[in-house]
């Protein structure tokens, strides 16, 4: 494995890693068995229902994003598949074995793993990376949001508890200490032998920058396209599911739908029924003032319910302030802007991290497609598209021509996008965007991409082609000159 620690290397961080370190070497003797022991140790840590509602709960507390409810939810779903996953996957030793091509293949650890994590899901992103690192027999430190620490802190505690149970090595779950800064994460991204990186494009670039192996994420912006066939009360029924889940901290979340005009009528008023709300020019331009007033995206916003949204735009618009107070006496689940441009100047067409939802119009199918290329040619280019059709060759269409690494068909999106139990999409926290995001990998990151692999190679019988078999169709309608 990769050892970038120097030898002069010194200080807390450097600690840090060197404790991982011999913890690792330690792991790195254990059987499929032990290994598979420890993955489950680290899944019931979160998992068990106690654990994950004080998890759930500080989370919200600390960092004022989401609702408690959903983060129960995606801590147990999104463990619980991910443990689904794993289950019989060879990480071990002899993970391949092809007589036919003399290829075996070996699983080898990567060493010590930085793991950046978000705010927005301070429980089951560390999560996620500690069990994908641990099956892969590796050491992981956590560097989180500041505002998430006290909540990974938690996690890592109740890891430990249970890792006393199995004998394993605490330091193999390790967190950067508080405060956390750019700097103390800078120098553990250097000194560790991969980083995994969710969260900011900062974070990201910051990882792909610091020298040692990486993986980061694309952003997100992910837009539906309703057409002309589609089922409207289906469809609005998983836009709302999943633009209200966790006050749409999601990265996978709409944040824009392009509708078909034929639709148009009967999709509004069936998302309406569900509790979205439409605005008007002017509380569209008076949100827009509370969610943008710099230009930058505000905290006041950010991971708040439709309601609490209306309510601080009731505090700050005061000629639309009655407007505002009706909306948020209605409860309202979404809020629904009309929009048409795309870009800077037009930031509804951008990531909004909250349940407010573009909503653009398209003449047919084809022209809703064009909408979605120039909103990603803006912001959210390479993660994923959602479509609500009862054409089959669509789907197709869209993964054949758009710049997206995923077609979510007839699916609540931010459920689908990470894996589901009705879909074949591994369950992941980190959706790879490809290059077209920037990213070095387009798929939802899972346990392989935290592993090292070793080939053997022997000799097989020998197979030549002939120069026919190779240049035949091109000697047959060019010639061989």
């Amino acid at each position: 494995m990769a050892n970038n620690a120097s030898p002069e290397a010194t200080g807390p961080i450097a600690e840090l890693v060197a404790r991982a370190r011999a913890a690792q070497r330690i792991y790195d003797s254990w059987s499929q068995e032990q290994v598979d022991m420890a993955v489950a140790a680290a899944g019931w840590a979160i998992i068990e229902p106690k654990r994950n509602r004080e998890l759930a709960e500080l989370a919200v507390a600390d960092t004022g994003i989401g609702n408690v409810e959903d983060k129960v939810a995606k801590n147990h779903r999104k463990t619980f598949g991910l443990l689904r996953d794993l289950r019989g996957a060879r990480s071990v030793g002899v993970i391949s074995d092809d007589p036919a091509r003399g290829i075996v293949e070996i699983a080898r650890p990567v060493g010590v793993v930085c793991a950046i994590t978000p705010s927005t899901n301070p429980g089951a992103t560390p999560a996620n990376k500690i069990i994908n690192a641990l099956k892969g027999r590796n050491a992981v430190i956590v560097a989180p949001s500041p505002k998430g620490w006290s909540t990974a802190a938690r996690l890592i505690a109740f890891i430990h508890a249970q890792f006393d149970r199995i004998g394993a090595p605490r330091d193999l779950v390790q967190l950067l200490p508080s405060p956390v800064t750019k700097l103390a994460t800078a120098e553990l991204m250097r000194l560790s032998d991969l980083v995994v990186a969710t969260g900011s494009q900062a974070n990201v670039c910051a990882a792909y920058a610091s020298g040692t192996p990486a993986f980061g994420v694309g952003a997100g912006n992910v837009a539906g396209i309703v057409d002309e066939t589609a089922d409207a009360g289906a469809a609005a029924e998983r836009i709302v599911l999943s633009k209200t889940f966790d006050n749409a901290t999601s990265c996978s979340s709409e944040n824009s739908l392009v509708v078909v005009d034929a639709m148009r009528a009967p999709l509004i008023a069936a998302l309406e029924a569900r509790g979205a709300v439409m605005l008007d020019a002017a509380q569209k331009k008076a949100l827009q003032s509370l969610m943008w007033p710099e230009g930058k995206l505000s905290a006041a916003v950010i991971g708040k319910s439709a309601r609490e949204i209306a309510e601080r735009a009731a505090a700050q618009d005061a000629a639309g302030r009655a407007g505002w107070l009706a909306i948020a006496e209605r409860n309202p689940r979404i809020l629904m802007v009309a929009e048409d441009g795309v870009g800077r100047e037009h930031p509804y067409s951008g990531e909004k991290l909250s349940p407010v939802l573009a909503i653009y119009a398209a003449r047919d199918f084809a022209e809703a497609a064009s909408i979605v290329e120039r909103i990603y040619a803006y912001e959210g280019a390479g993660h994923s598209v959602g479509l609500h059709s009862a054409v089959p060759e669509r789907a197709m269409r869209l993964g054949l021509s758009l710049p997206v690494s995923r077609v979510i068909v007839d699916q609540a999106h931010c459920i689908a996008t990470g894996g589901s139990f009705n879909n074949g999409l591994p369950f992941s926290l980190s959706m790879g965007c490809g290059t077209w995001g920037r990213n070095n990998f387009s798929d939802n990151m899972n346990y392989r991409h935290y592993l090292n692999i070793t080939r053997v190679s022997r000799p097989i019988p020998e197979r030549v082609p002939s120069q026919e078999e190779i240049f035949g169709e091109f000697f047959a309608r060019h010639g061989a000159e």
